[in-house]
C-alpha cells in the first residue's frame, strides 16, 4: 500500500523541517518547495494527498496556489497556515475551498489532527467511488435543485468550514447536516444535533460546553456537555438563531480559537469538531434588528446551503411519496397501500407550506384511515393553499368560522416551525403558554 505524501509550501526551512519530521513521525512521507513556482511544478509531476501551504509566500498569496488547485483535475485538499489571529484570511481561504486552516506558532496536536482529517478525506473519497454505502442517508427527488443541492453537499463534505443550512422548516435541513457529516473525513466520528430552541437559556452554556463539580447548585458531579461529546465529529446547532447573545459570544470563540470553558473550569479545553448551523429565519435580517451577532454570522455563514421548498420541486412528490408510504408501511406492519387517481393529483397540484414534513404527516394519517389496501381523495387532508384560499360562504357563525380557520392554521404553522415545542410556539405567537394550551383544546387540534 502506497504510503500518503504531503506536499509542504514554506519559504522557511525551519518550519519546513519541523513539518517534515511532525510528518514522518506519523508515517507520511512529504516534499518540500518554497514557493509557488515551485509548488505548481511539483503538483503537475506528482501524486500528493495533501498539500500544506504558508499564506505568505515569496511569489504570492498561498490562496493563488488554492485558487490554481481548484480548476485542476482531481486535485489533493490544502490546509493553509496562517499568522496568529488573522482569522480573516482564514475565512477567505475556506470559502475559497481550502480544506482547514492552522495557526503560527504550530501545535503539533492539531497539526497532526488536521493531516489525519485530510488524509481520510482522501481515502474516502477512493472507497465511496468504488462502494458507496447503502445505509447512508440520502436525498429523494431528481429535479434540478435536488441534483445542484447533491453537487454542493459533495463540494463542502471536503471541508471543514463551517456550513450554514438554511431553508423553510420541514424541508430536511438536518438530512443536509447528516449528508454533509457521513460524507466526509469525520463519518467515523459522533454526529451530534442540538436544538439550540429547545434548551432553557439559562441551562444552555452547561448543556453545550458541560461543568465542573460544585460549579453551581445541583451541579454535583463533572459533565461532559454536548461540545465535547462531538468530539472528532459534527456539532449540528439548529435553529441557531435561538441562541441568547451571550452563548453566541462563546460560539464565536469556540469556531475561532478552537477551544471552549466548561462551567466552573479555570482553563479552557481545546476541542476538535466540525460547526455546521441551521435555522429557518433569515439571520441577515436579525442582525440588521441587533439580535443575532454581526461576527458570529460571517463565522458560522463561511458557505451557505439553501434546502428549497417543496414548491420549487414539485416533480419530486411522486417519488418522495412512493418512499414516505413504504417506510410507514413497513413500520406499521402492512402492504405498500395503492395511491387513487384523484388522490395523487391533489398531492401533486399541493403546495406544502410544511414541506416533507407536511407530506409525511399527511401520508401517516392517509394511511391509517384508508381502507382495502387503497388510499382515496378522501383519505388526504391538505391544507387551503396560500395561492388558492378557501371560499367561505357568507352566513350564520362565517366569520367566527374564518376566524377559527386563520388561528388554527397559525397556530399549527408556529408548532411546526418550533418542532411542536409548545412554549416555543407560545412565545413566537405572542401569547402565554397557558394561552395556547386552551386554543389547542378549544380548536380540537391534535
Amino acid at each position: 500500500m502506497l504510503k500518503p505524501v504531503v506536499l509542504i509550501v514554506d519559504d522557511e526551512p525551519d518550519l519546513r523541517e519541523l513539518l517534515a519530521m511532525t510528518l514522518s513521525r506519523m508515517g507520511v512521507e512529504s516534499r518540500s518547495v518554497g514557493d509557488i513556482a515551485s509548488a505548481k511544478a511539483a503538483l503537475k509531476e506528482g501524486r500528493f494527498d495533501l498539500c500544506l501551504t504558508d499564506m505568505q509566500l515569496p511569489d504570492g498569496n498561498g490562496l493563488t496556489l488554492l485558487e490554481w488547485l481548484s480548476q485542476q483535475r482531481a486535485p489533493p485538499p490544502v490546509a493553509m497556515i496562517t499568522a496568529h489571529g488573522n482569522v480573516e484570511s482564514a475565512v477567505r481561504a475556506l470559502k475559497l475551498g481550502a480544506f482547514d486552516f492552522v495557526s503560527k506558532p504550530l501545535d503539533l496536536s492539531d497539526l497532526r489532527k488536521l493531516v489525519s482529517q485530510a488524509l481520510k478525506l482522501a481515502g474516502r473519497s477512493q472507497t465511496t467511488a468504488e462502494t458507496p454505502d447503502p445505509a447512508a442517508p440520502r436525498l429523494l427527488g431528481h429535479s434540478a435543485p435536488m441534483e445542484q443541492l447533491r453537487e454542493l453537499i459533495a463540494r463542502v463534505a471536503r471541508s471543514q468550514a463551517p456550513v450554514h443550512i438554511c431553508g423553510e422548516s420541514g424541508t430536511g435541513k438536518e438530512l443536509v447536516a447528516r449528508l454533509i457529516h457521513v460524507s466526509g473525513p469525520r463519518a467515523d466520528g459522533p454526529f451530534v444535533p442540538v436544538n439550540c430552541g429547545a434548551i432553557p437559556g439559562e441551562l444552555m452554556e452547561s448543556e453545550l460546553f458541560g461543568h465542573k463539580r460544585g460549579a453551581f447548585t445541583g451541579a454535583v458531579a463533572d459533565k461532559k456537555g454536548l461540545v465535547q461529546a462531538a468530539e472528532g465529529g459534527t456539532l449540528f446547532l439548529d435553529e441557531v438563531a435561538d441562541l441568547p447573545l451571550h452563548m453566541q459570544v462563546k460560539l464565536l470563540r469556540l469556531i475561532q480559537e478552537k477551544t471552549m470553558r466548561p462551567v466552573g473550569e479555570a482553563r479552557e479545553v481545546a476541542t476538535d469538531v466540525r460547526i455546521l448551523s441551521a435555522t429557518h429565519n433569515d439571520l441577515a435580517a436579525l442582525v440588521a434588528a441587533g439580535r443575532f451577532r454581526e461576527d458570529l454570522y460571517y463565522r458560522i455563514n463561511v458557505i451557505e446551503i439553501k434546502v428549497p421548498p417543496i414548491r420549487a420541486r414539485l416533480e419530486d412528490v411522486a417519488e418522495l411519496t412512493a418512499a414516505i408510504l413504504a417506510r410507514l408501511a413497513h413500520r406499521a406492519g402492512v402492504e405498500v397501500p395503492v395511491l387513487d387517481a384523484d388522490a395523487r393529483n391533489i398531492l401533486a397540484s399541493y403546495q406544502f407550506p410544511g414541506n416533507v414534513r407536511e407530506l409525511e404527516n399527511i401520508l401517516e394519517r392517509a394511511l391509517t384511515l384508508c381502507s382495502g389496501g387503497r388510499i382515496m381523495a378522501a383519505d388526504i387532508a391538505v391544507r387551503p393553499n396560500a395561492a388558492t384560499p378557501a371560499v367561505v360562504e357568507m352566513g350564520d357563525g362565517a366569520l367566527d368560522d374564518r376566524v377559527e380557520h386563520i388561528e388554527r392554521d397559525a397556530i399549527l404553522r408556529a408548532l411546526e416551525q418550533a418542532r411542536y415545542n409548545k412554549t416555543a410556539a407560545a412565545k413566537a405567537l405572542g401569547i402565554t403558554f397557558r394561552a395556547l394550551r386552551y386554543r389547542i383544546k378549544k380548536l380540537g387540534i391534535e
